[in-house]
């Protein structure tokens, strides 16, 4: 009985409410009932806040939205600078002990005056060892960024023990001195024949080093006057 009475309580409520919103003047609101009011009002503060939203708010919250991402990528920027100038002195102990390290290297290499001097000492090195040189030919220099390469195709010929000594000597060698596309052959007579390629290396001199920084347009310019 209570249920259907409720039932019938909320269907009458329904049709006056529906009767509410039958036969409204729209050019007198002021005499609409209480409902219709309520709803015309709801739905105008649902349209002036879509309205507002699409044409100033929206704009705004996206402004917003950068300003925050610009934010967040300065308090990076800043973390990352302020990391760097707290290891500032870090940096500079480990940049200076590079230099030493790479000027020590530098050091190794002869300057074009001294290739005579180390060509013989790798020669001396073989006859020292009792080898004999069928071949040492010195190849064209190939020059890098601030160093040259002089090849030298060799061909020794001796036992094996004195081949791998003289590889120890050269390796020991103050300059640096590699050796390289090696190729072992043994000979009828017993012994061994070493065939391979040594590589030189020299710094450039101040007129090559000016040579490798000139612009390759004033080098081809300069060629066609």
């Amino acid at each position: 009985m209570k249920a259907a009475r409720k039932s019938e309580g909320r269907k009458l409520d329904m049709e006056r409410l529906a009767q509410d919103f039958r036969g409204l003047d729209p050019n007198d609101p002021g005499v609409w009932p209480t409902a219709p009011k309520v709803a015309v009002f709801i739905g105008l503060l649902v349209v002036v806040v879509g309205l507002a939203y699409w044409f100033d708010w929206k704009g705004q919250q996206e402004l917003l939205e950068r300003r925050q991402n610009e934010e967040v990528q300065l308090r990076n920027d800043w973390l990352a600078k302020k990391r760097l100038a707290v290891n500032l002195v870090e940096y500079r102990q480990q940049h200076e002990e590079t230099q030493r390290r790479f000027d020590a290297l530098l050091h190794q290499l002869p300057n074009r005056a001294e290739m005579d001097s180390l060509l013989s000492d790798i020669n001396q090195a073989g006859l020292g060892r009792g080898l004999q040189f069928d071949l040492f030919k010195p190849g064209n220099d190939v020059v890098r960024e601030f160093y040259a390469e002089m090849p030298i195709e060799i061909q020794i010929v001796g036992n094996y023990h004195d081949l791998g000594e003289f590889a120890s000597d050269v390796a020991q060698m103050p300059r640096i001195v590699t050796l390289s596309n090696i190729a072992l052959t043994r000979l009828e007579n017993g012994s061994m024949r070493l065939d391979g390629r040594a590589i030189t290396y020299r710094y450039l001199d101040e007129d090559e080093l000016a040579q490798q920084r000139r612009p390759a347009g004033g080098a081809q310019q300069g060629r066609g006057r």
